[in-house]
């Protein structure tokens, strides 16, 4: 028997707080924005500063917004492991200063307690593999997730899916459902190997990940993303495509078979609305540059939906033009909010990227781990004063910046009662 709505769960967007090692080494393969600012003057207090305001902004509108913090930097057991010295090449010693665990969305894959056999949520964090500076976070991630998902009555945090199947979280997984509370429908987005990028997501990674959460398999899906869209950088489905609720909002080119991918939904899940955005309004290369798609898809308090969108997409002639039809059109989305996460955009990052999605009671996530106008002054207390203001590109590996660094987390870590992950 179908599971009902279930009461006191809410939909919580986990931001991670950009890291003081941000950095512009360019280590993603196949992330366009990423590769163009290589080797750029990167500026962390300002992107650490611009995503809490993004946070600051989405808890105005009424939103639950926690977040995660950032990982431990350098990694001295990854320059060990890999006995980097001085002659080692610089991106194995970048990879272990890389502050990428600040795209939670990519940090796990999360199933809502109404779609699970057992009625909690669970949550795998991402293995990703693909990519060294990536592959290294997943245990620091998942020793974070069980602190602030510790109640084992509401969550389970799984282990990894194991190599070589490529798993990256979030960022490649949809949910449809009437009501966040809610039974939903579970859609997985996987890549096929053998293109000019990596295909991260590997579909037995899906599959498995869907196994472990104990989700009906008649209410799964699975669907192929566009080679075409992967060879354009978008190296995860939410830079082509993301869903709230009732509402996919994609691109034209977003899925191998656009119109098997919309008809394999819609036979799970008939309340299923499309808002497909034609190559011919806004290319796949302008929908990538902007990340029009790596937005936030919200429901408001008042039930409308919000798309939170990078400021780049207010600067582009035909996105915008192509958002001020939407709204003529009386579409499912009624609102279009522009917000400065520049700095992570350099890197490749968009506003989804930054937020991992959460439906769960918030009484029964670890408080320290959620945010309010307080803690958020304290947060941007500690950026203001320890946060590095830039670092270029040969500072890092530096004795004097890992010394800023260490302190600079530490000093977060201690404001927010959070020494154990020190």
């Amino acid at each position: 028997m179908e599971r009902g709505e279930m009461s006191g769960l809410a939909e919580i967007n986990f931001d991670g707080i950009v890291g003081p090692s941000h950095n512009y080494a360019g280590l993603s393969l196949g992330n366009v924005a990423s590769a163009s600012h290589k080797g750029d003057t990167s500026y962390p207090r300002a992107a650490a500063l611009q995503g809490v305001a993004k946070m600051r902004g989405n808890m105005q509108r009424g939103l639950a917004q926690g977040f995660l913090l950032p990982l431990r930097r350098p990694n001295n057991d990854l320059l060990r492991a890999l006995a980097v010295d001085e002659f080692t090449d610089r991106a194995l010693l970048a990879a272990a200063w890389s502050a990428s665990s600040m795209w939670t969305a990519n940090a796990a894959t999360v199933s809502p307690a109404p779609d699970t056999a057992d009625g909690r949520c669970h949550l795998t964090p991402a293995n990703l593999v693909t990519m060294l500076h990536r592959g290294q976070e997943w245990r620091d991630t998942q020793a974070q997730l069980k602190i602030a998902f510790g109640d084992e009555q509401h969550f389970e945090v799984h282990d990894a899916v194991p190599p070589s199947f490529g798993d990256e979280g979030a960022a490649n997984h949809m949910r449809f459902c009437e009501g966040h509370g809610s039974p939903g429908v579970e859609v997985f987005v996987y890549g096929r190997p053998g293109g000019r990028f990596p295909a991260r997501q590997h579909e037995q990674a899906s599959r498995a990940v869907a196994r472990l959460h104990g989700l009906d398999p008649a209410r799964c899906v699975f669907i192929e993303q566009n080679p075409a869209a992967i060879e354009a950088g978008a190296f995860h489905n939410d830079v082509v495509a993301v869903a709230n609720e009732t509402v996919l909002f994609t691109h034209e080119r977003a899925f191998a078979d656009r119109e098997d991918a919309y008809e394999a939904i819609l036979a799970v899940f008939p309340k299923l609305q499309v808002v497909e955005v034609p190559d011919s309004a806004v290319s796949l290369e302008e929908a990538i540059r902007t990340y029009l798609f790596n937005a936030q898809l919200l429901t408001l308090p008042n039930g409308e939906m919000a798309l939170i969108v990078p400021s780049e997409c207010r600067e582009s002639a035909s996105v915008w033009q192509w958002c001020e039809h939407m709204f003529a059109s009386d579409g499912p989305i009624r609102q279009v909010i522009p917000v400065d996460v520049r700095q992570s955009m350099a890197n490749g990052g968009g506003p989804a990227c930054l937020r991992l999605r959460v439906v769960a009671d918030p009484a029964t996530v670890d408080p320290r781990f959620l945010l309010d106008e307080a803690k958020a002054d304290r947060i941007e207390t500690v950026i203001a004063q320890m946060w590095p203001e830039r670092i270029e590109p040969q500072d890092v590996g530096s004795a004097n910046l890992a010394k800023t660094v260490i302190e600079a987390r530490e000093a977060l870590l201690s404001v927010l009662s959070l020494d154990e992950l020190a």
